[in-house]
């Protein structure tokens, strides 16, 4: 998997110019067979999170019991439609990211943040461990105004318990979801189709205090 080393955002004039047409992905979740794809059902909602490499990230998500279906793709850059390989060269600006699609009477919100928090380390900028660049940078894109709040008050939260330990500020951007891009098929579930393959999920040992 190749890691880029670029480890600064793109202005949007040297942003790549992407396409129209989105991704082609099956519409089925290689795990547990459920569409990966909306439309969801009505007591479901929805988040994203970035927290590096994204294989391992889906793979925490879709174990989750609650969690209806999960699905790999980028967000927050400035490229339309983009392919992993530009995503790669850091001139997208986009993040690679997990999209969560819960039930909220069986999967509470306060849950997927704890599990978010824990099992990365959401101080180290643009990296995750040995992944370095844009592309694997902490962050959380909300749906709502609810989620973006809860978002907050979970990473102030976690950020006395950080304090604490003496550990580095948290770095994690927090903004509201403009457009989640589906990444190509073979990403989806990749950790399911290949069990032996890359996951550098590696958290900070300190737990996140609930609301």
């Amino acid at each position: 998997m190749w890691r880029t080393k670029l480890t600064s955002l793109p202005a949007k004039e040297q942003a790549l110019p992407g396409r129209c047409e989105a991704m082609a992905v099956e519409n089925k979740h290689y795990v547990h067979g459920r569409p990966i794809q909306p439309p969801f059902p009505q007591t479901c909602d929805s988040i994203v999170v970035g927290m590096g490499c994204f294989w391992g990230v889906e793979r925490l998500f879709w174990a989750l019991p609650g969690a209806y279906t999960t699905a790999v793709g980028y967000a927050a850059g400035l490229t339309p439609n983009p392919t992993y390989e530009e995503v790669c060269t850091g001139y997208t600006g986009h993040n690679e990211v997990v999209l969560i699609v819960y039930d909220p009477a069986e999967l509470d919100l306060d849950r997927i943040l704890q599990v978010f928090w824990e099992s990365h380390d959401p101080t180290q900028g643009m990296r995750q461990g040995n992944d370095r660049g844009t592309q694997y940078r902490s962050g959380i894109y909300t749906t709502s105004r609810e989620q973006y709040q809860a978002a907050v008050n979970s990473r102030d939260r976690y950020k006395q318990a950080l304090n604490v330990r003496g550990l580095d500020e948290i770095t994690t951007e927090i903004m509201p979801l403009e457009t989640f891009y589906y990444a190509e098929g073979y990403h989806q579930q990749y950790l399911a189709k290949n069990p032996g393959g890359y996951c550098g999920l590696q958290g900070t040992g300190v737990s996140c205090p609930s609301s």
